[in-house]
């Protein structure tokens, strides 16, 4: 059995030192509360009711602590703390790329609606294609039957085939290859006189065969998420005209995303200016496309293209579609173009065409430019 000893000195009103052989603590308080801490830091504050008996005491017991955390000992305690810190560390910059990812979404987005007309198709050179040899002579095999035929003249059963009876199955193998590359070089010949069948009738201007190719090229296909369709009239054969539907409410944002300097997105209207400059913009450059990809794929001289938006007419208090940009454009000149940096809207002064915008306001109704 051990021994030990505790006194207690007053060394102010209210505040006392004890000392004892487990250590040194001081405790605080009046009559029925009292607050007492120790060198090994443990915690304990007890509240009575004098007279009564009746008293509560809460203790707590850690060892020794700084800035109220526990100093653990084993490693793997400690460790544990160091982990914490950096996984907030981690969710914290995991946040900021999220963040800098959605906003740079949002600014590409409009990027890409305003560079519509930077992509189009390749040229289609039917004259070219009109002039293009066949892949072989029709009437004789072509240069995949004929190796498959030199393979099946040439071989000659080995020892072990003739022993195992195999002759016969590999004379049949080598007759079905030969029978193969014909129906597939049959299949190329066809696929060949279709194509070059093709350019001959888009040369002579049959403007069936114009339909045709407009449905099997689908040169604006990419545009569907910037446009819901496209109607293609042809009278003649170097004359096309084209409506479009816009749609700006579901293309164009109404809010302007950016990164504050803590890395948050901060999300604002985007001013009503801003909003139709945007729309003009958009606007004129899917026009543009339009033309290059019909450009390129037809042999047109000049293309009109009336772009079509849902307003409401307040006459009747119903939306209607209404012509808001109606563009007359001839090849030569949109050749002339420098599409890299032009500005769409300020374009349009190359070409014929309607268009009343105001930047407060946006598009009006234009009338048609007829043919």
């Amino acid at each position: 059995m051990g021994f030990g000893f505790r006194k207690s000195f007053k060394v102010a009103p209210g505040v006392r030192l004890n000392v004892s052989s487990r250590g040194v603590g001081a405790s605080v308080g009046v009559k029925g509360l009292r607050y007492s801490v120790n060198s090994r830091g443990q915690r304990r504050t007890t509240v009575s009711l004098p007279g009564t008996g009746l008293s509560y005491t809460s203790t707590s017991d850690g060892g020794s602590r700084t800035g109220g955390s526990r100093n653990y000992r084993t490693s793997s305690y400690q460790r544990q703390s160091e982990l914490n810190r950096l996984q907030k560390e981690r969710e914290k910059l995991q946040e900021m790329q999220r963040n800098r990812l959605e906003v740079d979404l949002f600014e590409n987005r409009l990027e890409m609606i305003k560079s519509i007309h930077k992509e189009c198709d390749d040229f289609v050179d039917w004259q070219d294609i009109k002039n293009t040899e066949p892949p072989f002579l029709k009437g004789h095999p072509g240069p995949l039957e004929q190796q498959a035929l030199q393979e099946l003249q040439n071989y000659r059963p080995g020892f072990i085939a003739r022993a195992f009876n195999q002759e016969e199955k590999r004379v049949e193998e080598l007759r079905n290859k030969v029978l193969e590359a014909r129906k597939k070089e049959e299949e190329e010949y066809q696929g060949w006189s279709s194509l070059t069948e093709t350019a001959t009738k888009v040369l002579n201007g049959d403007l069936d065969t114009y339909f045709e190719v407009i449905k099997e090229f689908a040169p604006l296909d990419d545009l569907s998420e910037f446009g819901s369709g496209f109607e293609f009239f042809l009278e003649e054969p170097h004359i096309m005209e084209v409506e479009f539907d816009v749609q700006p409410k579901n293309i164009i944002p109404t809010e302007m995303k950016t990164l504050t300097s803590t890395g948050k997105v901060s999300v604002k209207n985007m001013p009503i200016s801003k909003y139709y400059d945007i729309q003009q913009d958009y606007v004129c450059s899917c026009v543009l496309r339009i033309a290059r990809d019909m450009f390129a794929l037809l042999p047109l001289n000049t293309i009109i293209i009336h772009a079509l938006d849902s307003q409401m007419n307040t006459s009747i208090g119903y939306h209607e579609k209404v012509v808001v940009l109606s563009v007359k454009i001839d090849r030569n000149t949109l050749n002339r173009l420098n599409f890299d940096t032009i500005d769409c809207s300020d374009s349009m002064v190359n070409f014929e065409h309607k268009m009343n915008f105001r930047k407060t306001k946006g598009f009006a109704p234009v009338e048609k430019i007829q043919l």
